[in-house]
């Protein structure tokens, strides 16, 4: 294969067009949870994905598996969880079968904040999928996420204009 080859041209165009998309729904995600709730679209991830902890066996995330839940490497999830524990929205405490291991949970101004929050990030996604779902070079990636069949937040699915 060349760099002039059709498929890597193809391959190269499609990977462009994800990260447009991406890019576009994070940034009118992230305008509308700073916005009106004061959050990052990171910090609102976390405390979404700590949310569904629960204390039955394998209710608690390791660092490494909330770290790549909400895409970043360990030592910025650190640093994320330490600013919102600073916050009052996380705390930590050390796992009862093994002293090494800490846990972290999302308190109960972290819920409340959460769950006030939710409704605008659904939102914020539906708006940012059915802008995208306009736009003839995001369309067929945002058909794709429908199809998938991929729970959205609670999000109902976007259909393409015309659809």
């Amino acid at each position: 294969m060349t760099a002039t080859d059709p498929a890597l041209t193809a391959l190269a165009q499609g990977w462009s067009a994800l990260s447009v998309l991406h890019g576009k729904i994070e940034s009118h995600i992230e305008r509308l949870l700073q916005a009106g709730h004061g959050l990052s679209v990171r910090e609102y991830s976390l405390l979404n994905t700590l949310s569904r902890q629960h204390d039955g066996d394998g209710g608690h995330l390791q660092m490494k598996q909330v770290a790549d839940a909400v895409v970043l490497s360990q030592s910025a999830t650190t640093r994320l969880v330490s600013r919102l524990e600073d916050r009052g929205l996380l705390s930590r405490y050390l796992c009862p079968t093994d002293r090494r291991g800490i846990y972290t949970d999302v308190t109960a101004e972290g819920l409340a904040l959460l769950e006030r929050a939710r409704p605008t990030n659904d939102a914020a996604l539906r708006d940012a999928l059915a802008e995208a779902a306009r736009n003839p070079e995001l369309a067929p990636l945002v058909r794709a996420i429908e199809e998938a069949g991929i729970p959205l937040a609670s999000a109902p699915a976007v259909l393409p204009a015309g659809a």
